[in-house]
Order: structure tokens, then sequence, then C-alpha cells
């Protein structure tokens, strides 16, 4: 199961270009509200229905995913439950996958020492402990990180392709006119 964690302020484009791209992947994926009600407001009014609340996730976790947006990526990192997830999964080795200013979520938690990472231009300071690159996507182990809504796409097939394989994630660009 990937779960990827919606809090109010979210990035629309970020969180639902993800979800968009693993499910035709073939992904069983659940979008998680931390808000304590399933509807949640993204940062430009876009009101979406999560599938689950966070009381209610069962299954173990594939992969963990957290859009970027203001306050969206505040309101994940406050939150005392998907903190504890976070630092169990990293200690696990799940894959752990973060947009925008979301990255800084694992930077200022110590969870990047040592690793690259990307993130919003301007938040770099963020990513604690890590070497910050500047390209769309950053793949370190099971770090997963990328710069913000214009490479949601690239995000979300990079997260597809280890999900699923270069083939999935090849067939999916090609149908959705990507490139």
């Amino acid at each position: 199961m990937v779960y990827l964690f919606l809090a109010d302020g979210f990035e629309e484009v970020e969180g639902l270009t993800v979800v968009d791209i693993l499910r035709r992947a073939g992904v069983e994926l659940q979008m998680v509200s931390i808000m304590g009600r399933k509807n949640v407001m993204g940062a430009h009014q876009i009101e979406v229905m999560a599938d689950i609340l966070f009381e209610d996730i069962k299954e173990a976790a594939e992969m963990l995913i957290l859009p970027g947006g203001i306050p969206g990526t505040p309101n994940l990192a406050a939150h005392a439950g998907l903190d504890r997830l976070l630092r169990e999964s990293a200690e696990k080795d799940i894959y752990l996958a973060a947009i925008c200013a979301a990255p800084t979520v694992f930077g200022e938690k110590g969870m990047l020492n040592g690793k690259h990472a990307t993130c919003y231009p301007g938040m770099e300071e963020g990513l604690v402990g890590a070497e910050a690159q500047e390209d769309s996507v950053v793949v370190d182990g099971k770090f997963i990180t990328s710069r913000g809504v214009g490479t949601a796409i690239d995000f979300g097939l990079k997260l597809a392709e280890i999900l699923k394989g270069k083939a999935v994630s090849d067939d999916i660009a090609k149908k959705i006119v990507y490139r």
C-alpha cells in the first residue's frame, strides 16, 4: 500500500498528479487526511476528499508520499502521528517521497544526513544534513525528492518506475503525451 498524506494547504497539483499517475500504474494508493476529517482544503481553495483518515491506516506501507504547499507542509511536519510513522518507516527502509517544500520535513527531522535531495528553490536550508541538488527528481536510497508543481509529472513517473518498473512508467508517459 502507498499512502499520500493530505493536510490543509497542500499543493493540489503535486498531490493529485502523483495520485493520478500512480493509480494509472496500478499502484494501490490511498490519500490520507491528517486533519481529522476527510475533506481537505488545498492551498488554492480546491477541496479534496481523502480516502481515509490518518487514524484509519491499517496496512503496512510500501511508500509514504508528502505533497508540498504552504501551510500544507508545516501542517504535515507538525502532526505527531505522521512524525512517528515517518521515523519508523525510515528505520524499516520504506520509500519516503516528497515534493516542493515537503522534503524539508525529512531534513528538519534529521532524516537526510549524507543524502542527496532537492526541494523548492530557496528552501534548501530545510534539507538539513543533505547535499542539495537542482535536478527535477532526486533519488538517494529510499528517499525520493522533487522540486515543485513543474516537476510533479516527473516525480509521479519516477515513483511509478520505482514501484512498477520502467516499462510501466514509460507507457504512462506515452499515454499522457508527456515528452
